[in-house]
Formats: C-alpha cells, structure tokens, sequence
C-alpha cells in the first residue's frame, strides 16, 4: 500500500467515524489535493485491466468521493460565468508540454482528470474528476466523459457521445472504451460498459449491460461488454410482451446491438481518420 493510498484509507475510516467538513485539516486539504495531482499525472487510476477484466480501485473511488464530503462548495467562476462547486477546473498548463489541445468556448475538464499526449477535447465538451483519457484520443464537441471513466489510446469519440461514469459503489468498474475504438456521433456508453479493442460502433448505439449484444462472430449473446474487433449497430428485436392484448396485431420490439466483424472499408476509414489528425 502506497503512502498515498494509505492516507486516503485513514482519512475515509474517519469520514465513517463522523469526520466533516468543519472538523476537516490543512493536513487533510493537502492529502486530498496530493490524490488530485496524482489523478491528473496518471500515477493512479480509477480502474485498470488485470487479465481479461476491468476492476475498479476502491481507495481510488474513495479518494474522489472524500474530495466531495470533505470539500466546502465555493462560488468560481469559468468563461466569465460565475458557478458553485467544491472542485474547481482542472489547471491545463501541463498539457501544452502533452501536446494535447483543448479548444476554448466551452471546454469544461474538472480537476482530477488526465489527458494523455496529443489528445484532442474540443469545445463544448466536459471531462468529469476521475476519468482517465489516453493518449491521441479525440473528445469531439459536445461529449461528455463521465467520473472514472476509462477511455484508452487512439480513441475517436464522435460527437455528442456520452460515456458515462461509475462512482458509486466504489467496488464496480466504471465504463471502459479500451484501445483503438471508433463511436459514431450521438452513441452513449453506461452503466460500466466496456467496449473492446479496436471496435467501431454506429452512430447512435446505446451500450449498457441492460441491453443484449447479438455478438454474430462468436454466435452468442453477451451483456455488458462488446468483444474486441467488432463493428457494433442498434437493431430491433421482438420483445417477450408482444403477445398483450394491448399491442393486438402489431407486435412489440425492444432495442438490442448486433455485432460482426470489423469490415475492411471501416477500418480504413478509421486508418483516414488518423491521417487526417496527423
């Protein structure tokens, strides 16, 4: 256990034992804004791949929490525009040394979030405390990348994309979009999804363990992730309620996404794309 993790493990046990805001240090403040220069540096992370699966960092969940319980809410201003909350913006003056750009007018990144080097976060989008965003990853316009949210390296986050995070309960991973993914402007990704490596998904696909992935490849339905090296769309499927009187002749359908194999032209497409960013 790393000095870091274990004052954020002693500062939680007193949160448990009644610690508030008003009881709350300088010492306590600096722990809290150590974990978030952690966060931003990419020294920890939220969740992180052990095998074939995503686990999340429970002290690392605590941490982020701990900053909210702990933290009085203050008046700050952004753009001009004056707002309330415990944490302010994230300072972006590393990420020049990144090579990273972020466009004005509207780019929100919340401290305690990293950004890799020579990605992109266009305006108006928001990155959340807590989420990871890998390196030459693009977060086009009017995206949002939740709290914990993992997204790795040469990602493509289409416009007006939601990735949604998972804070609570500290022991579920949050959403994961690994390596190498392309989402079609408009997809939302939630409830500790994970897409995998070098997938492609439409435009406008809903990813969430609720919702069946036909995987046609593999020939199996699976929740909650979307195997590697799969070109991923929104169909409909009949529902188990079609048979109520209600919807008498017309039958019932409910949404499910189909899976096959990335095809060639897609790829290539993604491979045009890079070129463009180069």
């Amino acid at each position: 256990m790393s000095p870091l993790e274990s004052a954020i493990e002693e500062l939680w046990d007193r949160r448990e034992e009644g610690l508030t805001t008003s009881d709350t240090t300088h010492e306590d403040l600096a722990t809290l804004d150590a974990f978030l220069d952690a966060l931003e540096a990419g020294e920890v992370r939220a969740a992180e791949n052990s095998g074939d699966e995503w686990t999340a960092n429970a002290w690392v969940k605590r941490g982020i929490l701990l900053n909210f319980a702990l933290r009085r809410s203050r008046r700050r201003s952004y753009g001009g525009v004056g707002y309330n909350d415990v944490l302010p913006l994230r300072d972006t003056a590393d990420l020049a040394r990144r090579g990273t750009r972020n466009t004005p007018d509207g780019t929100a990144i919340r401290r305690g979030a990293y950004l890799g080097e020579d990605a992109i976060v266009m305006s108006p989008s928001f990155v959340n405390v807590g989420a990871h965003v890998g390196d030459r990853t693009l977060v086009d316009s009017c995206d949002t990348v939740g709290s914990c949210a993992q997204v790795g390296d040469d990602v493509k986050l289409g416009a007006n994309t939601l990735i949604g995070g998972v804070l609570e309960p500290v022991e579920s991973a949050p959403v994961v979009i690994e390596d190498d993914v392309s989402l079609g402007a408009g997809c939302r990704v939630t409830s500790g999804f994970v897409v995998g490596e070098s997938s492609v998904v439409g435009e406008n696909t809903l990813l969430t363990p609720r919702i069946p992935v036909y995987d046609l490849v593999e020939e199996a339905v699976v929740y909650g992730h979307l195997p590697p090296e799969r070109r991923a769309f929104t169909r409909y499927v009949e529902s188990s309620v079609a048979d109520h009187d209600l919807f008498g002749d017309g039958g019932a359908y409910k949404p499910a996404v189909v899976a096959t194999h990335v095809e060639d032209e897609t790829l290539e497409a993604t491979q045009r794309e890079g070129a463009l960013r180069e």
